[in-house]
């Protein structure tokens, strides 16, 4: 049956984010890889570390014969390097043991991950819910949702699109328009289907705590030294901030000395 075109799938035609260079493969690891840089971090931020990543671990297979040391160190300054860590703890299952049917069994990847990889890579028609698509359908439906009330919602919502596209253009349009702190109602294509137009009343915005100051800059300022540096004495380092490290796997001490694991 074909689907009608409607005005989100015009809006999404016209003004998607096509030219993001992770959108131009249906390659399983280039997608996950996308979808885990881009967890808690802007695209932009994304964009300037894409080129580098993406040339050093082209497959799984690539990064599963290197060391999570080294994956740390690629991964630069985007920040949670928790990520990295699950990222190659992912490819080391792939390399030996293919790709699961279930992708949450992945380290790293939950629902919404597995969906996302699902609906780009293997165009499957499921839906896949993150931080811009539950906004959208929310103040659309005019309340809050649960997970899988705002996954059957994102269906309603992006009627006339099916898996990878209704995904994206939903995902662009909370982006772009429908955003937290000053949507841009007149310009949105399914404004007349909204009940809110606007922020929910009792809408949940968080803030991210000041960085400057923080246990995460302490944390960030070990790392570094430790990427930039083979072994550092641990006299030298935070030593709350460098026990963090080596309990989350980011970090070895071997003899008074850290570095990278």
């Amino acid at each position: 049956m074909r689907l009608h075109r409607g005005p989100l799938a015009a809006w999404y035609s016209d003004n998607g984010r096509h030219d993001l260079p992770w959108r131009a493969t249906r390659d399983r690891w280039t997608v996950l890889m996308s979808e885990v840089m881009l967890q808690q971090t802007q695209v932009n931020r994304v964009l300037d570390a894409w080129p580098e990543f993406i040339a050093r671990f082209p497959t799984a297979e690539v990064m599963a014969a290197g060391t999570v040391g080294a994956v740390i160190t690629a991964w630069g300054r985007l920040g949670y390097p928790r990520r990295a860590r699950r990222l190659w703890e992912a490819a080391r299952v792939i390399d030996h043991d293919g790709w699961p049917d279930d992708l949450t069994a992945l380290s790293g990847v939950g629902r919404y991950t597995a969906a996302a990889v699902s609906a780009q890579a293997d165009l499957v028609d499921v839906p896949a819910v993150e931080v811009n698509i539950r906004r959208v359908v929310q103040r659309v439906s005019g309340e809050l949702l649960t997970e899988r009330a705002a996954e059957a919602g994102s269906v309603r919502v992006g009627v006339g699109l099916t898996g990878r596209d209704r995904l994206l253009a939903l995902m662009d349009l909370g982006a772009t328009v429908c955003t937290a702190r000053a949507p841009a109602c007149a310009t949105c294509p399914i404004r007349r289907r909204c009940v809110t137009r606007g922020p929910l009343p009792n809408e949940v915005r968080t803030r991210q705590a000041a960085f400057a100051g923080s246990f995460r800059q302490r944390r960030g300022q070990v790392m570094a030294r430790l990427r930039s540096e083979a072994r550092v004495s641990t006299d030298e380092l935070d030593g709350e901030a460098l026990a963090s490290l080596v309990a989350d796997g980011l970090a070895v001490v071997h003899r008074r000395a850290a570095s990278l694991p």
